[in-house]
């Protein structure tokens, strides 16, 4: 089987762009989204300046996370090792974006499908070379033949110093570069100064590395900017499952004490208020999509290997789940609670928790792939169903008013315990730089709105109306609190997390 990989010989590049504006002619890629471009960077102090040029684009990875990430198979592996792209099988979750340590994958605007340097293998097919190898006018792109030890490429690659970006993510990249300057390879060890780019209009929403960084030794002088890809939909996504969750973890607490006769409490309102969120939750995640008309995909095209599907049965189980247990409300039924509240619960816990093996496979994002992640998401629906109960408690008596509120004080306690050791933990400098976006930079109002609002005030609500004895005022209050402040939280992790740049 052949393998196929670029060697990219950073010594001969002029910087002139014509790869890119081949690439961009052959495959009609829309202005503003690139598959191949080239970054300039500046080192030095004058007058002893230089100027480095790197050629951009899909790394082609043995192990690559974009496929495994995507849910219907729309990434896939041809027989030559290049990672090419099935645009009919898209659905526009842009998981594959996050998936990327390269930053290689884009949105076409025309089709709304994720695309990327496939090694335009319809030429290859015809026995031609790549576009961008046809037509650079230094042969600084050359087609490495990994399989075949007589091809130039693959002996320069094996006899002389070469380097890959980012391999510390393991995803084993079949792109080498020949004298380039590592500064050029690692995004954080440049940053883009005040005074802009070149020939390219600043842009200030584009990524950059904290200003407090010592690693950087070299100004980005050109590149290409990358949208953020999940944003508010994605934040939202996971306040509103962890409600639906949450909700019934507190209902099989109560069922677990004794009161599963308690019609309205436990056996109508609690599947109804899930059920909503839950459907809620199903809107945000097709709203989100750039191809939502396919979102059936997910089922009849869907890959196992990606978090995206089993998340989708995870919430098919627990909507099922929730059904029966309502249907055993409507008749009155505690035997049917009983028997489904422990399913409910596990399948609540994992609605709750799946977004961390989701997030884990981003292998692009370092800050969305720490372990702390699943107990976060734990904590926080068990924050969650506290706060809806003490809200529904305005409206209608809630058993065990006191355990409800213990749990929620509980859950607000760990989520705060685990969010701050996380922030002043340490970790990659990928991690470093987005924990510095969330805490002290861009994001640190919604962070700390997150923190202050979402979790010791109602800390606080909570302690005095339990040493109190108060009414449902109080609770109720500390869980709309709680509820906006885990809004604003996630959005700043989602955001964060994808504030580092990547090329």
């Amino acid at each position: 089987m052949t393998r196929l990989g670029f060697l990219l010989d950073s010594d001969s590049c002029i910087g002139c762009h014509a790869c890119t504006v081949a690439c961009k002619s052959e495959h009609d890629v829309p202005l503003g989204v690139n598959r191949t471009w080239v970054k300039y960077i500046e080192s030095g102090s004058f007058p002893n300046v230089s100027r480095h040029f790197s050629v951009m684009r899909c790394n082609q990875c043995d192990d690559a996370p974009c496929m495994s990430i995507c849910p219907t198979n729309a990434l896939y592996r041809a027989e030559n090792g290049v990672v090419d792209f099935n645009d009919d099988n898209c659905i526009g979750c842009k998981g594959c974006m996050n998936a990327c340590p390269y930053d290689a994958l884009y949105i076409n605007p025309a089709t709304n499908t994720a695309q990327k340097c496939n090694f335009c293998n319809h030429r290859i097919e015809q026995n031609l070379e790549p576009s961008c190898v046809v037509v650079c006018p230094t042969h600084a792109i050359k087609v490495a033949d990994l399989d075949d030890p007589l091809n130039l490429a693959t002996s320069i690659i094996a006899r002389e110093p070469v380097a890959v970006r980012a391999p510390e993510q393991g995803t084993n990249p079949k792109v080498y570069y020949r004298g380039a300057d590592q500064a050029s390879l690692n995004p954080l060890r440049t940053a883009i100064a005040k005074d802009g780019m070149i020939w390219a209009d600043t842009t200030p929403a584009h990524p950059t590395v904290p200003p407090d960084s010592h690693g950087v030794v070299a100004r980005t002088a050109y590149t290409t900017s990358h949208q953020m890809t999940w944003k508010e939909k994605v934040s939202g996504y996971l306040v509103t499952k962890a409600i639906a969750a949450g909700v019934m973890l507190v209902a099989a607490l109560l069922v677990l004490m004794g009161h599963s006769a308690e019609q309205a409490a436990v056996g109508v309102v609690p599947p109804m208020v899930a059920g909503a969120f839950l459907g809620l939750t199903g809107v945000l995640l097709v709203a989100d999509l750039k191809q939502p008309g396919r979102f059936h995909y997910l089922i009849t095209r869907g890959s196992w290997e990606s978090w995206l599907v089993r998340g989708a049965y995870i919430l098919a189980g627990f909507a099922v789940a929730l059904a029966a247990w309502w249907v055993g409300g409507l008749k009155d039924s505690p035997g049917i609670i009983e028997a489904a509240a422990i399913p409910t619960a596990i399948l609540a816990a994992a609605t709750a928790g799946y977004t961390a093996f989701l997030f884990g496979q981003c292998e692009g994002r370092d800050l969305w792939r720490t372990p702390l992640l699943l107990p976060t998401l734990l904590a926080q629906a068990v924050t969650a169903g506290g706060a809806t109960y003490s809200i529904i408690d305005l409206f209608m008596v809630v058993p065990e008013v006191d355990a409800v509120r213990w749990t929620f004080l509980a859950g607000a306690i760990a989520t705060a315990t685990i969010v701050s050791i996380e922030a002043t933990s340490k970790g990659t400098p990928h991690v470093e730089a987005a924990l510095h976006h969330m805490i002290r930079g861009k994001y640190k109002d919604r962070f700390w709105f997150g923190m202050l609002v979402g979790l010791l005030t109602p800390g606080a609500i909570l302690t005095i109306s339990i040493a109190a004895d108060t009414g449902p005022a109080l609770p109720a209050a500390a869980g709309v609190a709680a509820l906006a402040g885990m809004w604003a939280y996630e959005d700043a992790f989602v955001r964060a997390g994808q504030s580092v740049p990547l090329s």
